[in-house]
């Protein structure tokens, strides 16, 4: 059969396409269909450990391997098979079309009379029009193929959310960052808020500190490090994590403390006296820890490094107020690095050194600093 368009005395071509190319783009696809299953079953066989790989290569290669792989390559095997198959049965039907638009333009072509010329034409029309309907639904199908053939690029609250879920101990450590950089805005408007705000953020990064230390395979790299030499990025990702959320734990952790021992030691007070009750007692040592906890908090809040004292001791407000935002404004700068787009090794290596220099040079003297008021006002009550 010819590829010419059958156009003649009917003057448009009723079922435009090449069966030829469809056979040959259906071909393709069964071919590649057939490569994903052979590399999804080898996938699935080196997973599931039923394969002869073993080792420490094996390991790591099963751990590095994203629990996705597999879905997605049976995935795009599947949707290549099918619109194999799709394609194929369209090759059929355009053959069907266009033998009847090439017996509709032989119709045309030998019409005698204007009515047997429109016949011939009304039939090609309405062979056209199931032509666009029958060519619709194979698209369709094929859109749909293709949408199943590969993961979609997640949307920015969708990436959000899977880093949270996939890594909650580090979603706290980063939340509570943010929230360092907040009460420190919040601190020249509302004070109070900004207070608040930052013994919430000490409450993640002990949640935070929690977390990672109960995690073998965060502990993994520390170890590795100190007992096998291996000072590599993973070893100093999580030893600057640790420090970290241990340095934010110290607000929260010395106002609270300080004002359980304040509290502890009013109730015992009130419950020296004979005619208190218990309930009487309980209630003055509870008010206590909760005045003793924020004055001291607020007072924690407002203690700054020595090392930033000394920096811009000569330095007018304004600079000392930019200063004190700059800093706690990089750490949530490195924490959103990982949720962004261009997230990689180079970003977290970036970050970790940026966090690490900063934790040494700024947050570090600051938690001294802080601890040692809570301190000596723990012993001095």
């Amino acid at each position: 059969m010819t590829e010419a368009a059958p156009t003649g005395a009917l003057g448009f071509d009723p079922a435009p396409g090449s069966p030829a190319a469809v056979l040959a783009l259906a071909a393709k696809l069964r071919t590649s269909a057939a490569s994903l299953g052979e590399a999804s079953r080898v996938v699935d066989a080196l997973v599931s450990r039923s394969g002869a790989w073993e080792g420490e290569a094996a390991t790591a290669f099963r751990t590095a391997l994203s629990d996705d792989l597999p879905r997605y390559l049976r995935s795009a095997h599947d949707s290549l098979a099918d619109a194999a198959r799709r394609l194929t049965s369209w090759h059929d039907t355009l053959v069907s079309h266009r033998t009847l638009a090439a017996r509709y333009a032989s119709l045309a072509a030998a019409a005698t009379t204007p009515e047997a010329l429109a016949n011939a034409r009304r039939l090609a029309r309405e062979l056209a029009a199931q032509h666009a309907t029958d060519a619709r639904r194979v698209a369709d199908a094929l859109d749909s193929a293709t949408d199943r053939l590969a993961p979609k690029e997640p949307g920015v609250l969708e990436s959000l959310w899977r880093e949270v879920i996939e890594d909650p101990a580090d979603s706290l450590s980063n939340l509570s960052a943010v929230l360092g950089l907040l009460s420190a805005g919040l601190a020249f408007v509302c004070p109070p808020a900004a207070l608040a705000v930052m013994l919430v953020g000490s409450g993640l990064s002990l949640a935070a500190l929690t977390m990672h230390a109960s995690d073998p395979k965060f502990r993994k790299p520390l170890k590795d490090g100190f007992t096998k030499g291996e000072f590599d990025a993973d070893f100093w990702k999580s030893s600057v994590t640790l420090m970290g959320d241990t340095l934010g734990t110290v607000p929260g952790v010395a106002a609270v403390a300080t004002g359980a021992k304040a509290g502890v030691g009013a109730t015992r007070a009130a419950m020296a006296v004979p005619e208190t009750s218990a309930l009487s007692g309980l209630g003055a040592g509870a008010g206590t820890f909760a005045r003793t906890t924020w004055s001291t908090g607020n007072t924690i809040r407002t203690t700054e490094s020595p090392l930033s004292q000394w920096a811009l001791r000569n330095a007018a407000p304004g600079v000392r107020d930019t200063a004190s935002v700059a800093v706690p404004a990089t750490g949530a700068f490195t924490a959103g690095m990982g949720y962004t787009p261009w997230a990689g090794d180079t970003t977290e290596q970036t970050g970790t050194a940026v966090d690490g220099t900063r934790g040494v040079l700024e947050d570090a003297p600051a938690a001294a600093a802080k601890f040692s008021h809570a301190w000596s006002a723990m012993r001095v009550r």
